[in-house]
């Protein structure tokens, strides 16, 4: 993939927005940032959307900004110009998407069956739009037609919503899934910004998913641990689990044999994607401490430290 899909698999979500007003661009924006999706896939089908792409990447130029529905090579050539740094279209036309990948420009277009993606793989694409995702089959439609093509990657739209979303994003090869319910044009029209930024962000949490995994005690030595977690096995009949660095009690109480981050010790913070959290989280202002971190086979973050301590605990993150 490219810096841009990059990105967006990071963000996850790309709120997909049909504006018929340039004055709701900034507010609009505004409230996907603060909420906490710095994203937005414009569609191109409305007269004020080549203005609000102009407006949106010109006021908030570290958002990341594209244009959807782009039908035709002009389409493509006034959404770049306006700022558009990604297109996104319905379906698979053969001549926009050349257009755009010798103009180097990250094209993402509709696809729904194994000819649509063999077409796309011809023309040097690894990731397709599918389109409309609900309609066409889901997520079994997805995972059927991933199994031959190993590399392609998805970004699912149509039917997308708080519901279902995380059923899309657990596949690894979604790298995003696209959609309005956080950004209806009837609250777009009635200028609900404040709603938008709550739905936006309520969005973001429920597809990171935090929660505590597991509590980590620092003992002082492998006898310490062995004993702490005897004890507590004993009171409330926890399974123990003895490994290299660490014992067990149960699934919620790590018992380290030696001192490790934290004063008292680390607290184990589940997410439904470690890449993403980190992304999400670093908005927020958290630094993480890269020299902890652990990686999956295909270089996904499985794990990472916080920078700092939180009431003398350290903080990881770790996939569910």
């Amino acid at each position: 993939m490219n810096r841009v899909l990059e990105e967006i698999y990071r963000i996850g979500i790309v709120p997909v927005i049909a504006l018929h007003d340039v004055k709701d661009a900034v507010p609009l924006a505004k409230a996907l940032v603060e909420g906490g999706l710095p994203c937005a896939e414009v569609t191109f089908r409305t007269e004020a959307a080549e203005e609000s792409i102009r407006i949106m990447a010109k006021e908030f130029p570290d958002m990341l900004v594209g244009a959807g529905t782009v039908l035709t090579t002009e389409q493509v050539d006034r959404a770049v110009n306006a700022g558009a740094k990604f297109i996104v279209s319905p379906g698979l036309n053969p001549e926009v998407v050349r257009y755009c990948v010798e103009k180097q420009i990250p094209v993402c277009p509709g696809t729904s069956n194994p000819s649509d993606v063999e077409q796309a793989i011809a023309l040097g694409l690894d990731t397709v739009k599918f389109f409309p995702a609900e309609a066409a089959g889901g997520i079994a439609m997805i995972k059927a037609m991933a199994a031959p093509y190993t590399n392609m990657k998805f970004m699912p739209t149509g039917g997308i919503n708080a519901k279902n979303m995380n059923d899309y994003l657990s596949f690894d090869k979604i790298i995003a899934c696209g959609g309005s319910w956080m950004v209806k044009s009837d609250l777009i029209k009635a200028g609900e910004f404040d709603k938008i930024r709550s739905l936006t962000k309520e969005a973001v949490e429920n597809m990171l998913g935090f929660g505590v995994k597991h509590v980590g005690i620092n003992a002082q030595d492998a006898d310490e641990a062995l004993s702490t977690a005897d004890a507590l096995c004993a009171l409330f009949g926890f399974a123990k689990k003895d490994g290299n660095s660490s014992v067990f009690a149960g699934n919620g109480v790590e018992i380290m044999k030696a001192p490790y981050l934290g004063t008292n010790g680390h607290i184990a913070i589940g997410t439904f994607n470690v890449d993403r959290a980190v992304y999400h989280l670093e908005k927020r202002g958290c630094k993480f401490n890269m020299d902890t971190a652990k990686y999956d086979e295909k270089e996904h973050l499985k794990t990472v430290y916080l920078q700092g301590e939180y009431g003398g605990f350290a903080l990881h993150l770790v996939k569910w």
